[in-house]
């Protein structure tokens, strides 16, 4: 197995050579001088709280799945990862590759740490990475409201001139000619001829037009408040981790925010 597949191996669901699944790969150690991974920790037990070695010798790949040549029951029998610093010596390795019928391969003496100083007690590092930790940050949007003038409505008074109409009563005099006959008993009277004038004045109403002003409605601006929903969007910057690691001496355990 490569050096650049330690980061892919971190999480993968680890299975035995029967095709069992055993449990999720914790942690991978490489040869400090190969720089080639050589174990990694299956998590088993209750929550994972139990890493045991297993070689990677031979292992093989199945999209997000990790197949071993050994039985689940020899991985959980085996010894318990934990209080070594990321380092395990000869004496440790030795024990592993005797657990699982191996002798220590002479090709690989003093095999040193994949990361810092090698030690004659150091044969295999673990490849996880230690040290200064970097704080990653990204940008969210936060959305709230401000009142800004969005324009003006304006009352205003005018004056138009209109025809209107409306009936009025009117009335005038006429003259009517009454006669009344002259009985005996009168006939005297006023019987000297002559000429003689009767005048009568007639009356009629005529039409008068006046104006007045009454108030007849009262007119006003006011503002109503009208709740609804806008959708807005914006542009945010995240930060991502990056490692630089050309010769594959570290891994990194993504956290669940790099998933995202």
């Amino acid at each position: 197995m490569k050096t650049d597949d330690v980061r892919d191996l971190l999480g993968r669901e680890v299975y035995d050579a029967h095709g069992d699944k055993v449990g999720k790969v914790g942690q991978v150690y490489l040869d400090s001088q190969t720089s080639a991974p050589v174990w990694a920790t299956v998590k088993t037990g209750l929550f994972g709280t139990k890493e045991s070695f297993v070689p990677l010798a031979g292992a093989t790949r199945a999209g997000r799945d990790l197949h071993v040549n050994t039985s689940k029951d020899t991985i959980k029998n085996a010894p318990q990862a934990g209080g070594n610093d990321g380092r395990l010596s000869r004496a440790e390795e030795q024990q592993i590759y005797a657990h699982y019928g191996h002798s220590h391969p002479d090709a690989a003496p003093g095999a040193g740490a994949a990361r810092g100083h090698d030690t004659a007690s150091d044969t295999t590092k673990h490849a996880r990475a230690e040290g200064d930790s970097v704080t990653r940050s990204e940008e969210r949007l936060r959305a709230g409201t401000e009142t800004v003038e969005t324009g003006q409505v304006r009352l205003r008074k005018y004056v138009v001139t209109e025809e209107q109409q409306v009936t009025v009563p009117v009335s005038r005099e006429e003259v009517r000619v009454e006669r009344e006959p002259i009985r005996d008993g009168n006939a005297r009277q006023g019987s000297d001829i002559g000429e003689e004038e009767q005048s009568v004045t007639l009356h009629a109403e005529r039409p008068i037009v006046t104006k007045e002003t009454e108030a007849v409605e009262r007119v006003r601006l006011q503002t109503d408040t009208v709740r609804d929903q806008e959708t807005v969007s914006g542009q945010v910057r995240k930060e991502h981790v990056e490692i630089d690691d050309p010769d594959g001496q570290i891994r990194t355990q993504r956290s669940r925010q790099d998933h995202r």
